[in-house]
């Protein structure tokens, strides 16, 4: 259950200061761009390119700036190419943690993703070392801060759609689960009954959390994060960490 631990990060998200939703713009450029090389400019051809509209939609990116990063991916002039790749180590502590990264130059990004871990008392390890600690699922959160939506109806709707999953503990939001490749057809079907995103994205869901008893650790992981988020190559960072 990723519970309070993924929604506080999204709120922590949604409140960013100027720099930190450049930061987020640039990191959401990249992936518009990659997923229009893979698959071309027009949405309704290319399913990633649907998905990661929806995705920068829902972290507040403008569609002006959308639709000119598209454009810009499908001209002669695009010379960009980045590609995906996952680093995976350990945190303070054993904290498991996987970083999601989008390059253009994989020497320099592993040099900088292993500098984070190390400098925070953690070590990258190899391809591996942490994923089977995860499952993969789509994640779509509705929020409902005023309380106007009814649980029943959404779940109903959210099942009825194709979900896996439905919560409602944490209050003043809906997280519903699908399969991965179901992710798009959920958010669809939902999307034209009306209801707006928070988040509608892949993620890495840890099996089980751990906590950190010492504040040293705590300081650490936290700054670990910071780092992560701050580099412009890194797109996510999933980690089995109980936040309090």
């Amino acid at each position: 259950m990723s519970g309070h631990n993924k929604w506080s990060t999204i709120k922590r998200k949604k409140g960013a200061n100027d720099a930190a939703r450049g930061k987020i713009f640039t990191k959401f450029g990249r992936e518009l761009t990659v997923a229009v090389k893979m698959g071309g400019p027009d949405p309704a051809a290319n399913s990633k390119l649907k998905d990661v509209i929806a995705k920068a939609k829902a972290a507040n990116v403008p569609n002006d700036n959308i639709q000119r990063i598209i454009k810009k991916a499908s001209g002669e002039g695009s010379e960009n190419n980045y590609e995906e790749i996952m680093y995976e180590g350990y945190g303070p502590a054993g904290i498991a943690v996987i970083v999601e990264t989008l390059t253009d130059n994989r020497n320099r990004t592993a040099g900088e993703v292993r500098h984070s871990f190390d400098k925070f008392g953690g070590n990258m390890g190899t391809s591996g070392c942490v994923g089977f600690m995860f499952d993969r699922f789509g994640v779509i959160v509705i929020e409902d801060e005023d309380e106007e939506l009814d649980e029943e109806q959404v779940m109903e709707d959210a099942l009825e759609a194709g979900a896996a999953d439905f919560n409602s503990e944490e209050a003043g939001m809906f997280e519903i689960r699908t399969e991965p490749n179901d992710l798009g057809a959920v958010r669809d079907a939902l999307e034209e009954k009306g209801y707006k995103f928070a988040v509608a994205e892949v993620q890495y869901i840890p099996q089980t959390y751990t906590k950190l008893e010492n504040e040293d650790d705590k300081i650490k992981m936290q700054k670990m994060l910071d780092m992560f988020e701050d580099n412009d190559d890194v797109q996510n960072v999933w980690h089995n960490w109980e936040e309090e």
